[in-house]
C-alpha cells in the first residue's frame, strides 16, 4: 500500500489545474479517528461525500486502513477522478451506493466535503439521521471563508448535537452527532427532498433534490431561453439539453413539441435524477431521456439537430468558463452538420468568438440587459 503522504504529490496530466489536495481534505483525514476510530477499523461502517478527487477515501484507506467505504460523489468528474486514482496506485475497498438509503444505512462515520449549498447539506444530514447507526458522527470540512453560522442552523435540524472545530490554517470542521434526539422531533425527522413547486407562469412543476442548480426556481437566464426556443430548429427530430439541471428546459421543449426525442445530460448526479422527476411530474418522461455525462462527452456523433445550453460560469464557489467551452466542444460534435446550438449566456462573459470557433457560425437571436440568446450552426466534419 502507497504511503499516505506521496499519495497525492502527481498531478493527473489530464487535469493540471486540479488541486490534488488542500487543508480541508487533510484536515478531515487527521480528525477522523478521533471522532470515530472504532468507525474507521470496521469494513463497511464509513462513507464518504462530495470527495472531489478521490483524496478523502484513498487517504481514509491508505492511513487507517478503512475498507468497503460508501461513497457519495455528485460530481461524474469526481467520481472518474476516484476511479483513476486508485487505479494508479492499485487501491481499492470502497463503493458507490444507487441511493442514500444505501450509502448511510447503519454507518456510523460520515465524512462530508462541504459545498456552497445548504440544500445539499440538508438533504445529506436528513438522510444520515434517518438510516445511519444511533451513534453516526457527521464529519464536515470547508474553508473558512464560505463557512457561516447557518450551517450550523442546517445540521441542527436532524442533529442533537453540532460543534465547530477550531479552525486550521483556512479551513474549519463541523461535527454533528446524537441524530436521535433530533428524529423525536416530528419536524426533524420529516423529508422535505426532493422539493416539488408548480411554476404558474409556466404552466409546470419543478422538482429538485437539495443543491441542484436553481433548486424548484427559474433562473433568469433559462427563463431568456425558453422564451427564445420557440424558433430553434423547428424541424429537429432530437433535442439535446446540456447540463439540464433541474430539467425544466429539457421537459419545456419535450411539451410544446410532442414529436421530439429529448436527451438531457449533467455531469451532476441529483440534477440528473431532478431531471427525470420533473419530466415524469410534467407527463413527458416518456421522452426525455436523462443521462450523467460531462457535458455531454459520452453522446454520439451526429446525433441530435438541436442543442440548447444555460452553461454553468461557477464551479461552487471557483468563476470559471471550462464547463462553457467544454459543452461547445461537445455539441459541435453531438450536432449533425446544419444543426444548431442555442445557447444562453451573460453578456459579459463574450462566448460568440468561443462559439464561432468551437461550433461555427453565430448569429445573436436575442438580448436582454443582462443575457444573449445566441444560435451556432454546427460546420460539417
Amino acid at each position: 500500500m502507497p504511503d499516505f503522504a506521496d499519495l497525492f504529490r502527481r498531478r493527473d496530466e489530464s487535469a493540471p489545474d486540479l488541486i490534488a489536495i488542500d487543508g480541508t481534505d487533510r484536515f478531515l483525514i487527521d480528525e477522523a479517528p478521533h471522532v470515530h476510530g472504532d468507525a474507521l477499523r470496521q469494513p463497511g461502517q464509513v462513507a464518504v461525500v462530495d470527495d472531489r478527487l478521490g483524496v478523502l477515501t484513498l487517504g481514509l484507506i491508505t492511513q487507517y486502513g478503512a475498507s468497503d467505504i460508501r461513497v457519495v460523489q455528485d460530481s461524474l468528474v469526481g467520481e472518474r477522478a476516484l476511479e483513476a486514482n486508485a487505479g494508479t496506485f492499485g487501491l481499492r475497498g470502497f463503493h458507490h451506493p444507487d441511493s442514500l438509503e444505501d450509502a448511510f444505512r447503519n454507518v456510523r462515520l460520515v465524512v462530508l466535503r462541504l459545498s456552497k449549498s445548504h440544500d445539499r447539506l440538508d438533504e445529506i444530514a436528513r438522510a444520515v439521521a434517518r438510516f445511519a447507526a444511533p451513534d453516526v458522527v457527521l464529519l464536515c470540512g470547508g474553508n473558512v471563508k464560505y463557512m457561516n453560522l447557518s450551517q450550523n442552523d442546517v445540521l441542527r435540524r436532524s442533529f442533537g448535537e453540532v460543534t465547530a472545530s477550531r479552525g486550521r490554517g483556512k479551513s474549519r470542521l463541523l461535527i454533528a452527532q446524537d441524530p436521535l434526539r433530533a428524529q423525536a422531533n416530528r419536524a426533524a425527522a420529516t423529508n422535505p427532498w426532493p422539493r416539488s413547486v408548480h411554476v404558474d407562469d409556466l404552466g409546470m412543476t419543478l422538482v429538485a433534490h437539495g443543491g441542484v442548480f436553481a433548486g424548484t426556481s427559474l433562473d433568469q437566464g433559462t427563463r431568456v431561453l425558453l422564451e427564445a426556443m420557440d424558433a430553434a430548429v423547428p424541424t429537429a427530430r432530437t433535442v439535446v439539453d446540456l447540463g439540464s439541471g433541474n430539467g425544466v428546459i429539457a421537459a419545456a421543449i419535450a411539451l410544446r413539441r410532442p414529436n421530439v426525442k429529448v436527451v438531457a445530460t449533467d455531469v451532476s448526479r441529483i440534477a440528473v435524477a431532478s431531471t427525470r422527476a420533473t419530466a415524469e411530474a410534467n407527463g413527458v418522461g416518456d421522452r426525455v431521456t436523462a443521462l450523467r455525462t460531462d457535458a455531454g462527452d459520452e453522446l454520439d456523433a451526429g446525433s441530435a439537430q438541436l442543442v440548447l445550453c444555460n452553461p454553468p460560469f461557477h464551479a461552487d464557489t471557483t468563476v470559471t468558463t471550462d464547463a462553457a467551452e467544454a459543452m461547445f466542444r461537445n455539441a459541435a460534435t453531438i450536432l449533425q452538420a446544419g444543426g444548431e446550438l442555442w445557447c444562453v449566456w451573460n453578456g459579459h462573459l463574450r462566448y460568440r468568438p468561443v462559439l464561432e470557433r468551437l461550433v461555427g457560425p453565430t448569429r445573436q437571436v436575442l438580448r436582454t440587459p443582462k443575457f444573449t440568446v445566441t444560435a451556432s450552426v454546427a460546420a460539417p466534419r
